[in-house]
């Protein structure tokens, strides 16, 4: 009776530990950590990226004023999941939104320089984030590295 209860609480153990090391890995392994290291689409000026029925024009224009441009086609609906979706951008999801972090291979984060990426629509400061603004065809949004003064 004895050897039973041990057993019972041997298959006990086992199974917490299993249960543990599964979580510990569908944390860690599944890709939605910020410190997933892959490589970052970069595009050249006229570019044009992806397939699908929703266009747009995105523009990046990095700290000291270099440019590039490119034509995007995607089946998303908003510009942040097509622009996730290409890898042209990486960040973390914040109490606002998408924080964007890195852009066209280029990261800033405010609290590490005093950088960050800012998002335009048609040249005007977006009121919305990138992941809550819906693709309108013709519109150029443009995401610019600008400095806190």
């Amino acid at each position: 009776m004895k050897m039973n209860s041990i057993q019972k609480w041997l298959s006990f153990i086992v199974c917490m530990v299993l249960i543990a090391a599964m979580a510990l890995c569908m944390g860690g392994c599944n890709g939605k950590g910020t410190d997933r290291q892959t490589e970052p689409t970069v595009f050249t000026d006229g570019q044009s990226l992806g397939q699908g029925a929703n266009k747009f024009t995105v523009t990046v224009v990095d700290l000291d004023g270099s440019t590039a441009t490119a034509q995007v086609s995607t089946d998303q609906k908003t510009v942040g999941e097509a622009l996730l979706e290409l890898g042209l951008i990486k960040g973390e999801k914040g109490a606002y939104g998408l924080y964007i972090k890195a852009v066209n291979g280029i990261p800033y984060d405010y609290a590490a320089d005093g950088a960050y990426w800012s998002f335009y629509i048609d040249g005007e400061y977006a009121m919305t984030g990138v992941d809550k603004t819906d693709i309108t065809e013709g519109v150029t949004y443009t995401l610019k590295a600008e400095k806190a003064e």
